[in-house]
């Protein structure tokens, strides 16, 4: 193999966008929310015991997020769990200026 094998692509900053999922701004912003939860778990030396007995959320809950194993969670729920963790969250919201122009677009857009 030599590098005329390959083409280089630049990414979008969205992997699941690049890898052509429907929901994938939903599962960025999850990701990200999850990933700051994590970091507030490490940074604290929380176990998900801990976690739990400090916010009233289930160590389940903190272990699938540091399984990344985010399908039964919402935005909200991911938010709350950051907030109960102490911390302050400022969520900006950025509208597309692309008008949608079918029922697919649409649905790309918006949570389950």
């Amino acid at each position: 193999m030599n590098e005329d094998d390959f083409e280089l692509v630049q990414g979008s900053g969205n992997v699941f966008r690049d890898l052509g999922d429907p929901l994938a701004d939903l599962k960025q912003a999850k990701a990200i929310l999850a990933a700051r939860i994590i970091a507030v778990l490490d940074d604290r030396r929380l176990t998900v015991r801990k976690a739990e007995a400090m916010t009233g959320f289930a160590a389940a809950d903190f272990s699938r997020v540091r399984k990344a194993d985010l399908g039964r969670f919402t935005m909200d729920r991911l938010m709350k769990m950051l907030v109960a963790l102490d911390h302050n969250i400022r969520v900006t919201v950025q509208v597309d200026s692309r008008p949608v122009t079918d029922a697919a677009s649409l649905a790309t857009r918006s949570e389950p």
